[in-house]
């Protein structure tokens, strides 16, 4: 068996922004839509980004470094608590939720400029902590499901 599959979390966020680049607000629920990514979101599409995932764990990071940050303001589409993101390799599958499977395409990101979050937040922890997936099977997706590596 896979040392990591197995492994669970909780969500502890669910975020959408009307434009990439910005801040995401935590509305709490949503739905996970195949080869889109979250409804309403403005990174979601057919590409393999379509959802990012960031670690509570990392935004504490940040909050120790003096930054008052909450969930969304990386730009990250779901908040997790208790799985180690960017352990997993390309390829890993994770059920999001009740239903949801979803597939990593991307560990970290290059970023080539300053975003809005960079100047607002004063760092980001996204480019190094942060992972992509794309929706394999849709599904809800809300604040307390379980994330499980599969």
């Amino acid at each position: 068996m896979d040392r990591l599959s197995g492994q669970k979390g909780k969500i502890v966020a669910v975020c959408i922004s009307e434009k990439k680049g910005t801040r995401k607000a935590n509305v709490g629920k949503g739905r996970l839509l195949v080869d889109f990514g979250l409804e309403n979101d403005a990174h979601g599409g057919p590409w393999h980004r379509q959802v990012s995932l960031l670690a509570m764990e990392s935004i504490e990071k940040m909050r120790n470094m003096g930054l008052d940050v909450k969930p969304g303001d990386f730009a990250e589409n779901i908040t997790t608590e208790g799985i180690d993101l960017v352990s997993l390799p390309i390829g890993t599958r994770m059920k999001i939720g009740t239903e949801a499977v979803g597939e990593v395409t991307q560990i970290g990101k290059e970023c080539h400029t300053r975003c809005a979050i960079y100047y607002q937040a004063g760092d980001c922890v996204m480019p190094k902590e942060g992972i992509f997936i794309k929706v394999l099977q849709g599904g809800p997706v809300a604040v307390g499901d379980v994330l499980e590596v599969i």
